[in-house]
């Protein structure tokens, strides 16, 4: 049968199949392909209904059953350890503090790096006029959707100044991550859409796993139509081992331009006839977006130094 891994904790594997959730040991040969399950992963698993595993809270316990196969999968994360993000949800503040455009930039980068499909998220629209939105909006309309929210509105109870369901639309149906700076409001927002205090559902399972290994461990909840990570750790997400003739390729407006420069190999710094710049000059393409990409460039080559 075929399920996905929820969590895996000390070398057991909790993994949802129907309305079912196993526990799960992996077969060996992972372990000798050098393959780590994963939470995100989708599997084929069978059941060993002559064995029970742990005790659930309220009584009973799971079934038990082998992970026999991992699927192909969309993507795959170190930090946090986790697989087929679906949709990244890059959570920034309208204020407090004020959005980095830079640190935006990055995370799309890396996003597309990724194959994940982003969503732009702006919180805290309560401390912020209009006209603060404005640039966000100048900015990155028309490259990536946007939704614009208030944990702080919902939870002070006046839900149509939040802006959830447009959030909880835009999720519908996927497998999701949190990322973004510390600070936007990560964790009130996912306990929103999720209707509970992750933190403490996560005590309790950890509680329940009594006996094993119950370190720090990434976890997928099931929400009203989508599945969500419990972890906002993607504060630090990276675009890894990007090289310099593909960083552009990252930039959906540059995409669009690759092959229209005079030089095949054009970085778009100081070349002559480059599209890219032009379309700088011209307005086609966000100066800061601009900025951005020559920064994340001046990165890799300084990596390369060490």
């Amino acid at each position: 049968m075929e399920g996905v891994i929820l969590r895996g904790v000390g070398g057991f594997y909790y993994v949802k199949s129907g309305e079912r959730v196993f526990e799960c040991k992996a077969r060996g040969a992972f372990r000798k392909q050098g393959i780590t399950p994963l939470a995100g992963d989708r599997v084929l698993l069978e059941e060993l209904p002559e064995y029970t595993g742990s005790d659930l809270e309220g009584g009973g316990s799971y079934p038990v059953g082998v992970v026999e196969e991992i699927l192909p999968r969309l993507n795959s994360f170190d930090r946090p350890p986790a697989a087929n993000v679906e949709l990244m949800v890059l959570v920034i503040a309208a204020k407090d503090p004020l959005p980095s455009y830079r640190t935006i930039d990055s995370f799309a980068a890396a996003a597309e790096q990724s194959h994940t499909e982003l969503l732009i998220c702006v919180n805290k629209t309560d401390l912020a006029e209009a006209a603060d939105l404005d640039g966000l909006k100048r900015t990155y309309e028309g490259l990536y959707p946007m939704v614009f929210v208030s944990a702080a509105a919902m939870e002070a109870g006046r839900p149509e100044e939040a802006g959830l369901e447009e959030l909880k639309k835009a999720i519908n149906g996927r497998q999701i991550a949190f990322a973004g700076p510390s600070g936007v409001g990560k964790s009130s927002l996912i306990n929103l859409l999720l209707g509970r205090n992750i933190t403490e559902v996560g005590d309790i399972s950890r509680k329940n796993l009594r006996g094993k290994n119950t370190t720090r461990h990434t976890e997928l909840f099931e929400g009203d139509g989508f599945l969500i990570f419990d972890t906002p750790g993607f504060t630090s997400f990276e675009a890894l081992g990007i090289e310099e003739d593909e960083l552009a390729g990252l930039f959906p407006e540059m995409r669009a331009l690759i092959g229209k420069c005079y030089y095949n190999n054009c970085r778009h710094l100081k070349e002559p006839d480059c599209a890219v710049r032009a379309a700088v000059r011209d307005g086609r393409i966000s100066r800061s977006r601009y900025e951005s990409y020559k920064a994340m460039m001046q990165e890799i080559k300084d990596s390369r130094k060490y």
